[in-house]
């Protein structure tokens, strides 16, 4: 499935701060914990937990919060389905890059164990 303009604009224009508690909800629901999450997202984006309240507080958009981030070089062994898109077939950078986190955060309520979830070999 392509995405469409309208769908990349409206990801780029929603903010982190009003996904973060979902993520939040959707880990802790599954047992898992904050701190794992934070681990998930700072392996992905660089950011640590300090920074990440910071854009937090600034309710920095997605667009944002991607260009700030320094992707990690493994993001793109990041496969799957997710939201009803193979995040490899995204051409938009900034709707892959949303759905490469939305594809951990969606591990780490499953249950994977973080070696698979962070790519480590």
């Amino acid at each position: 499935m392509k995405t469409t303009p309208e769908h990349n604009e409206r990801i780029a224009r929603m903010t982190f701060a009003s996904v973060y508690p979902h993520y939040i909800t959707k880990i802790e629901s599954k047992g898992r914990t904050r701190a794992e999450l934070h681990q998930v997202i700072e392996w992905l984006t660089g950011f640590n937990e300090t920074q990440l309240q910071a854009l937090i507080a600034e309710k920095v958009t997605f667009q944002t919060f991607f260009e700030r981030a320094q992707l990690h070089p493994n993001a793109s062994l990041i496969t799957g389905v997710i939201c009803g898109y193979r995040i490899e077939e995204i051409d938009n950078e900034l709707t892959r890059n949303a759905r490469y986190l939305d594809k951990l955060v969606d591990e780490l309520a499953k249950g994977k164990k973080m070696e698979k979830i962070l790519r480590t070999t």
